[in-house]
């Protein structure tokens, strides 16, 4: 089964969904987080999105985090390993991956590649990674920019609308918006 790629209006449980997770992942991770905090879409009031909870987390070292793989699979997260972003340890969960604890990780890697709809991504770097700059100059940059919040939510519509549920093409239809913006944000946060 093939996931599927929908964006919805803006849903203020997201906040708390957000708050009830890292709840978890801070008792689970312990030490090694220097903070977790909400991303994406979803951490954008007003914004349309994917119902999927994004989440950055830094830690003071990517090998203690590499250490607690076992404890975020008992949560429900499945390690993807950098997945195209270098310094970056990133993990999908979804509701079924709840159930599926007992299974072997490499059945896992391939039951995610496509099937259960994912609820979380957690993206996670070492402290003094610029992608942890970035990640919140583009949040906070939206979230300023109420005309942005509008132009981007439309444009999340239209893209998903038109790519017929392939990620690819969702991300390439969104992509020179994000390219363009993130420019500017990065900008307007340094200045902040």
């Amino acid at each position: 089964m093939a996931r599927s790629i929908v964006v919805i209006d803006h849903q203020m449980s997201w906040h708390q969904a957000f708050k009830v997770e890292k709840a978890q992942l801070l008792t689970a991770l312990g030490e090694c987080v220097v903070s977790l905090e909400h991303i994406g879409s979803t951490s954008v009031p007003g914004l349309a999105a994917k119902p999927i909870i994004d989440m950055l987390l830094e830690v003071d070292s990517l090998a203690a985090l590499d250490a607690q793989a076992e404890q975020l699979r008992a949560f429900g997260y499945v390690a993807r390993g950098e997945n195209g972003i270098s310094g970056r340890r990133y993990f999908c969960k979804s509701e079924e991956s709840k159930s599926d604890k007992d299974k072997s990780d490499e059945g896992k890697r391939d039951e995610y590649k496509a099937g259960p709809q994912r609820t979380h991504h957690l993206h996670a770097f070492q402290s003094g990674s610029q992608q942890l700059f970035a990640h919140r100059a583009f949040r906070d940059y939206l979230i300023a920019h109420p005309d942005l919040v509008n132009q981007y939510g439309q444009l999340k519509r239209q893209a998903a609308s038109e790519c017929d549920h392939d990620s690819w093409c969702y991300m390439a239809l969104k992509e020179d918006f994000m390219r363009q913006n993130q420019v500017l944000a990065m900008k307007w946060y340094a200045q902040t």
